[in-house]
């Protein structure tokens, strides 16, 4: 789906813990393919402030829309997508809840086997992951200097975030595309299967860590091509 100009526009929402700079390979790809490819900063304090800041970047769109989010930010774009100019969604290793869900009711009751993710207590209502198993966790496909890099420069990820439910889920009228990151040690794998296809998403699956737009953009670049062409 291309805008009028005859480029695509690609939204790109991230999710907790981190800001935009990680989609910066991506966002190198797609630019470079000529797409228009605009990158969401939420502020990652609640989930309806999130959805203004990603409405906002949609709404200066000059056509449809493939809104992408990565983690927290499929909650986003969930509840976001409903913008008319959002024509497809595409979750990586992202949550994809249903009305009424939040990202804290998914996170719920994990899988006996599942790693536990090193989420610090909240300090005055946010949460950050524990700097020394960061890399472990979230990026362990990552390069060891980047993912440093990304463990020292966490953006809090307030409980209103995880907390806010979506009340229309966007994938009940939009066409989705899911990638599971088949070695993610924040969302298991298996709930990333249960939700993609609930959402009836058309579904890839790519081995990596939960950073997978980070330490493989070339493959989350071509996901996304394939999901506007589709």
């Amino acid at each position: 789906m291309v805008s009028t100009n005859g480029h695509l526009n690609v939204v790109l929402v991230h999710g907790g813990f981190v800001d935009g700079s990680g989609w910066e390979d991506v966002h190198r790809i797609l630019t470079r393919d000529g797409h228009h490819v605009a990158i969401v900063q939420n502020p990652t304090m609640s989930l309806t402030d999130d959805v203004v800041a990603t409405r906002r970047v949609i709404d200066a769109q000059d056509g449809p829309v493939v809104l992408v989010g990565h983690s927290y930010g499929g909650a986003v774009i969930t509840e976001a997508g409903n913008d008319p100019k959002v024509t497809k969604l595409v979750y990586i290793a992202a949550f994809a809840p249903d009305k009424g869900e939040s990202v804290a009711s998914l996170l719920k009751d994990p899988p006996p086997d599942a790693p536990v993710p090193p989420i610090l207590p909240p300090q005055d209502g946010y949460l950050f992951l524990d700097s020394a198993k960061f890399r472990d966790s979230f990026a362990a496909d990552v390069e060891a200097d980047k993912a440093a890099f990304m463990a020292d420069s966490q953006a809090p990820w307030g409980l209103a975030a995880l907390s806010g439910a979506i009340e229309e889920p966007a994938w009940k009228t939009k066409p989705s595309w899911y990638l599971v990151a088949t070695e993610d040690k924040m969302i298991p794998p298996p709930a990333q299967r249960f939700m993609s296809k609930r959402a009836g998403a058309t579904v890839t699956e790519v081995p990596g860590s939960h950073a997978i737009y980070v330490s493989q953009p070339t493959a989350i670049a071509a996901f996304i091509e394939q999901a506007a062409r589709a």
